[in-house]
């Protein structure tokens, strides 16, 4: 196993003046990446931060925040990624949570940190920042230190409750990116775009990849402005782009829409949330030059499956197998392994199964199981799975999601796949209701781009495609669907929505 910042020093030695990131009419080569990273973990060094320490980075995409992350990591301490959108109470929580040493930000969210008690030293990035200054320091010495060590702390998105801090050590780190880089056929020629938060495991993973490979990785912000990101993507040669199941709807929606613009693409991935069928079939013909890549992992794996792209049509719905170097078991309530066709909660063992959570024993023995007769680390998904005879899984539900009505239980995916399929339905949400006679009903969340659909249209559809018992009750039309910054939908707000601060 290797830690993380030994990718930079090897990929520096091979690709010297190679575009390393690409972000914000900035190119750092290899070379500057390398050498300002170690600048700034002198500085960090000089400051008091040490092996273990944790560093918060609250800062939003960019070369910047590629500098620091490396830049921890070289001086011995532990990031703790911080998504910029992040309230000032919910980054209170996680300063309270994990005693950072540091935190790195930018000018427009200091005042966030100056809302907050214990005076933490704070560097600041942007122009004129502290965090330029610090590029004056000399390069702090290349240090040999153990791949077990911990190298981050990734605050869930909480989607299903409070975020909780998932431990990942450099070993776990080096397992996933080696393995998914292995899959995806990653090399020094690929040129790959991150527009997700690089606060969160799929979002990092491109930084760590591209580093590892001694690719470009292209930066930006977001996608909320899709017309900036296709000329990005079309001026820069993206080879490879990593998305989410609302970028495909957005792409869906989109009119006139050239696929001449996209030729250079190798490879699509998706993961974060299940992409619905009618949305992968439409990916699928738009870009048919470009492998789609299926996948699905959670923070504390990275990732635990991938579809092979050429069986994206014979296993229509499956997540694929396991990466290479990991098992998977799909066990009952009473953790005994299922046979093919029986739907059980997915556990994962690898060497990417993260630590545990950090200062959370209980939350940790709730999630990974040790076998007794390995040692080895089995981590509970919570999520409801099967698996075909050939080992080819697919998700059915979360677990806390699935929806009992009238005694029978009913996963909200297979009736999302089939609202999705209706013409003008964009993007759409099954959830359970209370019913005091059904026991819940079930109710659908649509976002439309047909003004006229009605819930008896939506109802009718669904009557025939689906069993009686999974047509929605009720049905509401909405603009959008609330999104965790991670780019999931948010049943929790869609349940219980966000009070306005105050």
């Amino acid at each position: 196993m290797t830690r993380i910042e030994q990718y930079l020093v090897h990929s520096a030695q091979l690709h010297a003046g190679k575009n390393a990131i690409i972000s914000d009419g900035m190119r750092l080569s290899y070379a500057d990446l390398l050498d300002r990273s170690a600048r700034l973990a002198q500085s960090l060094a000089k400051g008091g931060v040490g092996e273990g320490d944790r560093v918060i980075l609250f800062l939003d995409n960019g070369w910047e925040l590629g500098i620091a992350v490396f830049a921890v990591w070289r001086a011995g301490a532990v990031i703790c990624p911080v998504n910029p959108s992040t309230k000032p109470a919910g980054l209170q929580q996680i300063v309270q949570d994990c005693q950072p040493s540091l935190i790195i930000t930018e000018p427009r969210l200091v005042g966030h940190l100056e809302a907050m008690d214990g005076g933490i030293p704070c560097i600041v990035a942007g122009e004129g920042g502290s965090l330029r200054q610090t590029f004056e320091s000399d390069p702090l010495p290349f240090l040999s230190r153990s791949p077990e060590a911990l190298a981050a702390i990734i605050y869930t998105s909480g989607s299903t409750g409070l975020p909780k801090g998932v431990m990942l050590s450099h070993a776990n780190l080096d397992a996933a990116v080696t393995s998914i880089t292995s899959y995806l056929g990653n090399t020094s020629d690929d040129v790959i775009l991150v527009v997700l938060p690089m606060s969160f495991g799929y979002g990092l993973n491109q930084l760590m990849s591209s580093v590892k490979v001694g690719a470009t990785l292209v930066i930006e912000k977001s996608f909320a402005f899709p017309e900036q990101i296709y000329q990005t993507l079309e001026r820069e040669g993206v080879t490879g782009w990593p998305i989410v199941p609302s970028i495909a709807a957005i792409m869906v929606q989109a009119r006139e829409l050239d696929p001449r613009r996209f030729a250079s693409l190798r490879y699509v991935t998706c993961a974060a949330a299940p992409l619905p069928l009618a949305h992968q079939d439409w990916l699928h013909a738009f870009l048919p030059r470009a492998d789609l890549f299926i996948m699905y992992g959670q923070t504390e794996c990275t990732r635990a499956t991938w579809l092979p792209p050429a069986q994206l049509n014979q296993r229509r719905g499956s997540v694929g197998i396991a990466i290479p170097g990991v098992k998977l078991k799909i066990v009952d309530e009473e953790g005994k392994s299922l046979a093919p066709g029986h739907v059980g909660e997915l556990l994962v063992c690898g060497p990417n199964v993260m630590q545990g959570y950090w200062q959370n024993e209980e939350a940790t023995g709730r999630a990974l199981s040790i076998d007794p007769s390995t040692g080895k680390r089995w981590l509970r998904t919570g999520d409801l799975f099967s698996a075909d005879g050939d080992g080819f899984v697919s998700f059915v539900s979360r677990m806390d999601d699935v929806i009992k009505c009238r005694g029978e239980k009913v996963a909200p995916r297979l009736v999302e796949e089939v609202l999705c399929q209706m013409p003008g339905v964009s993007e759409a949400v099954a959830m359970g209701v209370p019913h005091d006679l059904l026991g819940q009903a079930i109710k659908a969340v649509i976002v439309s781009q047909e003004a006229q659909m009605t819930a008896r249209d939506v109802q009718r559809f669904c009557a025939r495609h689906l069993e009686e018992h999974m047509v929605p009750k009720l049905v509401e039309f909405r603009n959008s669907l609330p999104k965790t910054p991670s780019g999931k939908v948010s049943r929790r707000l869609l349940i219980e929505p966000e009070q306005p601060m105050e």
